[in-house]
């Protein structure tokens, strides 16, 4: 059964927000008291946080879908909607976020950092507080806005200060055990350590983390093995340790080419090339090891390699290692730029930022009008209700849309898409649809909305004439 997961893809639902609710106050001797309907609540987000006592992301392997819960609706007698619950889902540290594209959105080190993987829709304005001087009774109320949903790549990059590299049974988790506390699983066949362990070494006052990064073999960076799946964990890491086999009983293998493989590994895999390295020599306990070791041992020296003989097994050797590596620790750390606080930046809006862009689509034939107000005012405008449309066409309007549109060569009856194009909003505009609460009719109502959309038409008789066509070639046989 698997009990470690390094990458996993997450479909995060963050909470839709609660629909305003449109009521009107009525009591003995007073049957229009006024509107009181209150708003909806907000929708909960979907947060990853990271927690040092995480380990693994196996929990979002078997359950990848999580959704955070809905703001509910608002109510008469002015009483808002509960707000929903925010969804915190726990990540190791070392956790980078991605799309679907490969795009990094967030990477997640140190405990308590937070990433919003899902913000909650905003819940929709109730009529009590929609009303105005002109609107007194607003017969309508706002939409909760939906929550965003997207599918996300959560990779786990081990945080540690040293990586062990090397080939399968070159001893790396038997000195990870010697080293720390660690308690790798240890056997005298390939591939044994199928997970990175991870341990805490202290020496002198210096106290660093070494990981034993397992599968690599010619071919990792390419997929081959497990090495393309464990090697991100070597990317934090700020010495690369080689730990070489000096008494291996495969008689095409030998150090010297084990290191050059794993170099062209890391080579390949990319990003590792201004990383110190050390070699260590393991099994030197073994006679043969020790033959083995002085003989490559000056061709290493001269390649510009620290050399470091060692034995897990006879525990020889370990402590000027472990030295050695704290001291190159220290210096990497000392070389690190200090990290600052995070400073509050203020982006002042800029005067001629209207916040939308009104573009002509040729493709369609409509003006597309893009922008995070308009845009947003439109997810919450209910369109069965007339008077409602009739508060969006104020709304846009006094956001400056009608004279962009002017601008840009719109006509009356032309058609204007507010959204993206997999999902906008349709309609004919009328330059009529002015600030026009002062022409309201009856509640619900909006007699500006009574006039024929000729542009409408003129779409539905081009789609017909499309579908006529098509219908004809189809039928068409020539044979």
């Amino acid at each position: 059964m698997t009990t470690f997961v390094d990458r996993v893809e997450l479909h995060v639902a963050a909470g839709n927000g609660g629909h305003g609710c449109a009521s009107v106050h009525r009591e003995k001797f007073k049957p229009l008291g006024g509107p009181d309907g209150g708003n909806g609540g907000r929708g909960g987000d979907v947060t990853l946080v990271v927690d040092q006592s995480v380990t693994t992301l196996l929990e979002y392997h078997h359950s990848p879908h999580r959704k955070a819960t809905n703001g509910q609706p608002g109510a008469g007698d002015n009483r808002s909607g509960k707000e929903g619950q925010d969804l915190v889902l726990t990540v190791p540290d070392g956790t980078v976020v991605l799309d679907k594209q490969g795009n990094v959105l967030a990477d997640l080190v140190g405990e308590g950092t937070t990433f919003v993987a899902g913000q909650g829709g905003r819940g929709g304005l109730g009529n009590a507080a929609l009303a105005s001087a002109r609107r007194k009774a607003p017969g309508f109320a706002l939409l909760g806005e939906p929550g965003e949903s997207r599918d996300i790549v959560l990779e786990l990059k081990t945080v540690a200060d040293v990586a062990l590299v090397g080939y399968p049974s070159a001893g790396k988790s038997s000195l990870i055990s010697v080293l720390s506390a660690a308690k790798p699983k240890i056997a005298d066949y390939p591939f044994t350590t199928l997970v990175p362990n991870l341990g805490v070494v202290t020496a002198g006052s210096t106290v660093y983390t070494i990981a034993d990064v397992p599968g690599l073999i010619p071919g990792a960076s390419q997929g081959r093995g497990l090495g393309l799946e464990f090697l991100r964990h070597v990317e934090r890491c700020s010495v690369l340790v080689h730990v070489l086999d000096t008494a291996t009983l495969e008689s095409d293998r030998d150090p010297v080419s084990d290191l050059d493989i794993i170099e062209e590994e890391l080579r390949q895999y990319g990003g590792l090339e201004d990383r110190p390295r050390i070699v260590v020599l393991n099994k030197i306990d073994i006679p043969d090891g020790q033959d083995l070791a002085d003989m490559i041992r000056p061709d290493l020296e001269a390649r510009g390699y620290q050399v470091y003989e060692a034995s897990a097994v006879a525990r020889t050797g370990l402590k000027e290692l472990s030295f050695a590596l704290a001291g190159i620790v220290s210096e990497a750390r000392a070389a690190k730029p200090k990290e600052e606080a995070t400073r509050i930046v203020i982006t002042p809006k800029a005067v001629d930022d209207a916040g939308f862009t009104v573009i002509y689509d040729e493709a369609e034939g409509v003006y597309r009008v893009r922008g995070d107000k308009p845009e947003r005012w439109v997810r919450q405008t209910d369109f069965n209700n007339d008077e409602a449309v009739g508060y969006l066409a104020d709304r846009l309007n006094r956001l400056g849309v009608e004279d962009r549109l002017m601008k840009a060569g719109a006509r009356a009856g032309d058609g204007v898409a507010i959204g993206a194009e997999d999902n906008a909003v349709v309609f004919d505009w009328e330059p009529s649809m002015m600030a026009g609460a002062e022409m309201l009719g009856r509640r619900g109502e909006d007699h500006r909305l009574e006039a024929p959309r000729p542009a409408a038409q003129r779409r539905r008789d081009r789609d017909a004439a499309r579908d006529d066509v098509q219908r004809e070639f189809d039928e068409f046989d020539p044979f």
